[in-house]
């Protein structure tokens, strides 16, 4: 159980770093662009113990998946962005795949 909370704590810890690029407008926001580092450098902490006892490419594509789709989602909600229904269901392909990943792994 604690290497999935580490998992989720990765995936959150990227979206936030991912929301923090956003935010430093390209390195020109000082506390983004330092919190972008620092989130990802945590991210990369968590899903480094997370894929000692999940499978990397379990871990991996959950991570990105969920991180992917939460970023389209907040791109759509906070930052106004549109969203297609060739994004939508791309998205859910993405989705599709990593279950056939973690289905496939038991």
């Amino acid at each position: 159980m604690l290497y999935w909370l580490c998992l989720a704590g990765a995936i959150a810890l990227e979206i936030a770093g991912t929301v923090s690029m956003k935010l430093s407008r390209g390195f020109t926001v000082l506390l983004p662009s330092i919190l972008l580092f620092v989130f990802y450098a945590c991210s990369f902490a968590m899903m480094t113990i997370a894929v000692r006892r999940i499978d990397m490419s379990v871990s991996y594509a959950i991570w990105s998946a969920v991180g992917t789709a939460s970023i389209a989602l907040i791109g759509v909600g906070w930052f106004r962005e549109s969203l297609s229904g060739v994004q939508v269901a791309s998205i859910v392909v993405i989705i599709a795949g990593v279950v056939g990943l973690r289905v496939g792994a038991t």
